[in-house]
């Protein structure tokens, strides 16, 4: 595969980064955070496994040579990030404009990143979304997609670590289906979306709505990411009681809201969506974690109902800067 490095303007329209990327961003001004600076290109070849190569190709005017660089890296900071892409190009870059948000937002220099994002990858994710493991005609078919997919991750994990990135993430739901398996044997940080969600929410000493009542959290999403457990079981480390949608409200209400946003009957799943969250909230919840990107842009920014949710991908934005910026103190 090929990867481009250059400046990235997230203003972009998601057609024009179907292919494997690498950006480094960082600002120029603040009143318009979603521009990046002039274009600072490389163009690095690597094999099926994530490893660099050297290209036979002469560069190109914009086109910055890697062979000075002994160890291999691309980004030499100490406190570089690296992004797996998920399930979509959209989805993907909405956390990268969450990354530059919230690692600016007080007039600091943007995190360096490097991102990896695979279109193969991409439609694997969604095909096991769209279908979900217990829809499967057979416990091969299960184990072979589950093997496929663990391994695709695993060669971007390596090919970050390759890349320089001494921290990574994966701004996906359905990608952390396999967290466990991927991030082992990793050799820096892998932080995980669940345990930053439970982590935050931790931190914000909340208080049962109902007395005597233990503090629950609702967790709303598509069946894949229920059926893996993975935010339910983070949650649950940290002490809280986990309230997810029964099975008439998953089929009467958010697995029609799914139908309905892939006709493009945008009303009719916005207002699937509104009655799933009530369902949770009406079961004295505090909150409700919201782990659909898609699901999450139904609602308008202003709705009620989305400010009583927490967006997991801003839980791990925040999460991400938080440990670049650490690392980036010892620098």
């Amino acid at each position: 595969m090929t990867i481009s490095v250059n400046s990235l303007n997230l203003n972009y329209p998601a057609h024009t980064f179907g292919y494997t990327n690498k950006y480094r961003t960082r600002y120029t001004t603040r009143t318009n955070p979603s521009l990046a600076i002039h274009p600072s290109s490389i163009l690095v070849q690597t094999d099926e496994s994530g490893n660099l190569i050297n290209s036979n190709k002469s560069p190109s005017p914009n086109t910055a040579s890697t062979s000075s660089n002994s160890s291999g890296s691309l980004l030499e900071q100490g406190n570089t990030v690296g992004i797996i892409g998920g399930i979509s190009i959209n989805s993907t870059l909405n956390f990268v404009k969450k990354l530059v948000h919230w690692s600016t937002k007080d007039g600091e220099d943007c995190v360096p990143f490097v991102l990896c994002f695979d279109p193969v990858l991409s439609k694997e994710l969604l095909s096991h979304e769209r279908s979900s493991f217990p829809s499967f005609a057979s416990k091969n078919e299960c184990l072979q997609v589950d093997h496929t997919v663990t391994e695709h991750l695993r060669r971007k994990r390596l090919f970050l670590e390759n890349s320089g990135a001494l921290s990574v993430v994966m701004p996906c739901h359905v990608s952390h289906s396999w967290h466990d398996e991927v991030s082992r044997g990793c050799s820096v940080p892998f932080l995980h979306m669940g345990e930053c969600v439970a982590r935050e929410l931790k931190e914000a000493k909340l208080r049962p709505l109902e007395a005597g009542s233990p503090l629950r959290i609702g967790v709303l999403a598509t069946d894949a990411t229920l059926v893996a457990g993975f935010y339910q079981e983070k949650l649950q480390n940290e002490g809280f009681e986990v309230v997810q949608p029964d099975k008439a409200t998953m089929e009467h209400a958010v697995l029609p809201a799914i139908e309905a946003l892939n006709r493009r009957d945008m009303e009719g799943a916005r207002n699937l969506l509104r009655i799933a969250l009530q369902v949770l909230l009406v079961r004295a919840v505090n909150t409700v974690v919201l782990a659909s990107d898609d699901l999450r842009e139904l609602l308008p920014q202003d709705d009620p109902l989305l400010k009583k949710c927490v967006d997991p991908m801003d839980a791990l934005a925040r999460s991400t800067v938080k440990w670049a910026r650490s690392a980036g103190k010892g620098m």
